[in-house]
């Protein structure tokens, strides 16, 4: 992190030589300090560094969200196959069953005639 770094001694010095008075010079600088370092606590508290989010913090992100995408979308073709195979096992169990009905109702028909 950058830091600020204030000569204090050159800005009295450059005070007193614009024609303040040394207790003047003093005062400016001590109130200027003052000043920088409550913008500089602002600063730290308004964009704090553990809320800043950065393009590695969303890639990561982007990656997260995909990979938990691919993984609903692996569990639904799984859902679906699963779903898919019983339905096949129903038609296939209806169909024996119609044709068990059929030849049983034909051999009926053909034992009484």
């Amino acid at each position: 992190m950058a830091t600020l770094t204030f000569d204090t001694h050159e800005f009295v010095t450059e005070l007193k030589q614009a024609g303040l008075t040394e207790i003047q010079a003093e005062a400016i600088t001590k109130l200027h300090q003052q000043a920088t370092n409550a913008v500089v606590e602002f600063v730290k508290h308004e964009h704090s560094l553990e809320t800043l989010v950065t393009n590695k913090d969303l890639d990561a992100r982007i990656k997260e969200t995909e990979l938990k995408i691919e993984l609903v979308r692996s569990e639904l073709r799984r859902d679906i196959a699963e779903t898919k195979a019983e339905l096949i096992c129903w038609v296939v169990g209806v169909g024996i069953l119609q044709i068990t009905i059929i030849t049983a109702l034909l051999l009926k028909l053909v034992g009484k005639l």
